[in-house]
């Protein structure tokens, strides 16, 4: 009996500490999660006032939250990795051709206005014509005219008919017989569905050619038989945009790099180019579409600020980590191709890629966070199944992730990588921390593994 009290008494009298070590660890736990939870919904407040206008690239929104990001990410204790040494990778966005502002059609003293009277097909040879044509008759040295019914209803019933094909065909045959440029109208009930487009790279004809409006023929150009006094001039300039990364590094000395990545910018590809207004009005979802813009994937980069604070103060040293801010993302993922093309110098060899693209809950109040990419390496299994799941938090597996965005920069560079999503707009911070809590608890089970073996996908 005195022995069972002897060696029981040394237990006894540790309890008390083992308690107290234990409610110390909770609360500290607690007061963390408070900590991240107030900083998710400050960066998720800021990053969606509607004064950034959904952060579209180019815009003082676009400014302003990247120069919020930049301050964070500093006070996080994370270092520039942009051009320069500093915090900005710049990037080129090529949105193909647009027709130059000297460009002009004038028939008669009339000035047809681009685009609601006339414009130029994509592959008409650049240049300035004149001359007096009728539109009834086709004499060598001048622009001749073409009434696209004719070619509608060669076409009629076929459903493989090329419109366009057919049109540069008759601008190579009256090139040859001497007309100078091809004049299009559509006077039939057949609709043409033409318009100028600015992807179109196909070889120029030898002659100019643009097309003028139902309206703009009836009103302008109603005597086929008289002559007319024509001026035109076709030129077209290309229509690129400057685009900007924020990217961080986390320099721990390792042999390899974890990049940790979010899109900052957050309005639609349908209401690119277009101010607030026109864009809610293009995508008919009044002030819906507004708060769309305004908050998406704010949560993503939300939470990749938080993730660099606590991996800056964590003891997770196997891989450095590269923290990136894309801007591009809705015009096709062009930040993240840029970047994984043309990585910082000096930072070590890619290990994987986590891309956070929105953290938040989803839609149906499922909570469901959707791990995609789960198949770019056999160590993702282990890795994901090992970390408790968070109360409240369920998961959808995909493995391929048939989702577009920055995540596939880096699988196709055979890079493993993970994309985060949960499938919503909303802001629900308490959820996002337990996402945000789940994928550091991700990094840390990847800590000790070393590079993870890369896997491609079926197609």
């Amino acid at each position: 009996m005195i022995f069972r009290i002897k060696f029981l008494s040394p237990i006894l009298t540790l309890l008390p500490i083992l308690i107290f070590q234990t409610s110390t660890f909770a609360q500290k736990s607690k007061k963390a999660d408070k900590i991240v939870l107030a900083n998710l919904e400050a960066h998720t407040r800021y990053l969606s006032d509607a004064r950034l206008e959904g952060r579209r690239m180019g815009t003082p929104g676009d400014k302003l939250a990247s120069d919020y990001i930049i301050s964070e990410l500093g006070k996080a204790g994370v270092q520039p990795r942009g051009d320069n040494k500093g915090w900005i990778q710049a990037f080129e966005i090529d949105n193909g051709r647009e027709v130059s502002a000297d460009a002009f059609l004038a028939v008669n003293d009339h000035a047809f206005v681009l685009n609601k009277e006339y414009f130029p097909l994509a592959f008409s040879a650049t240049g300035s014509v004149s001359g007096s044509p009728a539109i009834a008759l086709q004499e060598s040295g001048a622009p001749w005219f073409q009434d696209l019914r004719e070619l509608l209803e060669a076409g009629a019933g076929n459903p493989h008919y090329d419109l366009r094909a057919a049109i540069r065909a008759k601008a190579v045959a009256f090139e040859k017989k001497g007309a100078t440029a091809l004049i299009l109208y559509n006077s039939g009930k057949t609709p043409d569905n033409l318009a100028f487009d600015a992807r179109d790279r196909a070889e120029p004809v030898a002659i100019p050619v643009v097309y003028i409006t139902r309206e703009a023929k009836r009103k302008f150009l109603k005597d086929d038989e008289a002559d007319l006094d024509l001026k035109l001039k076709v030129a077209f300039s290309e229509k690129e945009r400057s685009g900007h990364n924020v990217v961080g590094y986390l320099d721990n000395g390792a042999a390899s790099t974890v990049v940790i990545a979010a899109h900052y910018d957050g309005i639609s590809a349908a209401a690119e180019g277009m101010d607030s207004a026109a864009a809610r009005a293009a995508e008919g979802g009044g002030a819906a579409v507004a708060g769309k813009a305004w908050t998406d994937d704010v949560s993503g980069v939300a939470g990749l600020i938080e993730l660099s604070r606590m991996l800056a103060a964590s003891k997770l040293k196997a891989n450095n980590y590269l923290f990136v801010a894309f801007s591009g993302e809705e015009q096709g993922a062009y930040g993240s191709k840029w970047l994984a093309a043309h990585l910082p110098a000096g930072i070590a060899p890619l290990n994987y890629a986590l891309d956070l693209d929105r953290l938040d809950p989803a839609v149906d109040n499922s909570h469901a966070l959707v791990i995609g990419g789960y198949g770019t390496s056999p160590a993702w299994w282990g890795i994901c199944r090992e970390v408790k799941e968070q109360k409240g938090l369920s998961f959808r597996l995909d493995s391929a992730y048939s989702r577009a965005g920055d995540y596939t920069s880096f699988y196709s560079r055979n890079i493993p990588a993970l994309a985060l999503y949960s499938g919503s707009d909303d802001n629900a911070c308490d959820n996002e921390l337990m996402i945000v809590k789940y994928t550091y608890e991700v990094i840390a089970g990847a800590n000790n593994r070393g590079r993870l073996a890369f896997a491609r996908l079926s197609p």
